[in-house]
C-alpha cells in the first residue's frame, strides 16, 4: 500500500517536473523508478504530473534511487562542492578482496574511485544494472567481459559501456590489476552489486 500523502498541491511547487526530469535523465521507465520506490506506477505519475505530492518517506526514497538529495528535489540549492581533491584525503575502503580509494568529490552523481584488482577475487560475478562505468587500466594486465565477449585490456587501455550490460571484470595474473573507475551507481540502491558488499568508501 502506498503511504499516504502529508503535503498538499502548494507547498511544494515544482517538484513534480522535477521528479519527472530526474527520473527520465537516469534512463528509468515508470515502471521500474516506481518498484525500486515501493510505489504503483500511477501512484508516481500523479506525483510527476502535480496531481499528488510526495510524503517525506517517499522523498527520501526517490532521492535515494535519482541519486540526489531531497533539499534538490525541492529546488533548494546544494552548497557548493570543493572541486579539487587532495591525495593524501583520500579514504580507503576494502570489500571482498577490492581495495576502493575515492578519487573525486562526495555527493555527486559521477562517482571516481582508484581501485585495486587482486587475482582470483569476484571474477565469476556477473553484474547487472542502471548506470554508466568507464574504467582506464593503470596496471594490468584486466579482463572486462561484456555479454559474451572477452576483452583483455593492458595499462593504457580503457572501456566504456552501459551497466545494464552482463559485465565481468577481473585480474588476470597474480599480480592483480590497477585501475580508474567512474561510474554513476554509487549513490544508488545497486551499488552493491557493482562494488561488492561493504565497499562503500566514505
Amino acid at each position: 500500500m502506498n503511504p499516504p500523502d502529508t503535503a498538499t498541491a502548494d507547498e511544494l511547487p515544482g517538484i513534480a517536473p522535477r521528479l519527472r526530469d530526474l527520473r527520465r535523465g537516469r534512463g528509468l521507465t515508470l515502471e521500474t523508478a516506481a518498484q525500486w520506490a515501493g510505489l504503483s506506477p500511477a501512484h508516481l505519475s500523479r506525483l510527476e504530473t502535480g496531481h499528488r505530492q510526495p510524503s517525506l518517506p517517499m522523498l527520501l526514497g526517490l532521492a535515494r534511487i535519482y541519486g540526489t538529495t531531497v533539499s534538490e528535489l525541492l529546488g533548494e540549492m546544494p552548497p557548493e562542492r570543493d572541486a579539487i581533491v587532495r591525495g593524501r584525503r583520500m579514504e580507503r575502503a576494502e570489500a571482498d578482496g577490492w581495495t576502493y580509494q575515492q578519487a573525486g568529490g562526495s555527493g555527486r552523481a559521477m562517482q571516481a574511485l582508484r581501485v585495486r584488482v587482486p587475482y582470483g577475487t569476484q571474477g565469476d560475478l556477473v553484474r547487472v544494472h542502471p548506470g554508466e562505468e568507464w574504467l582506464y587500466v593503470l596496471e594490468g594486465p584486466l579482463r572486462v567481459i561484456l555479454g559474451d565477449t572477452v576483452h583483455d585490456l593492458t595499462a593504457g587501455d580503457s572501456a566504456h559501456f552501459d551497466s545494464l550490460t552482463p559485465h565481468r571484470i577481473a585480474a588476470v595474473d597474480r599480480g592483480g590489476a590497477e585501475l580508474l573507475f567512474v561510474h554513476t551507481l554509487l549513490q544508488s540502491p545497486a551499488a552493491e552489486l557493482c562494488l561488492g558488499s561493504g565497499a562503500h568508501p566514505r
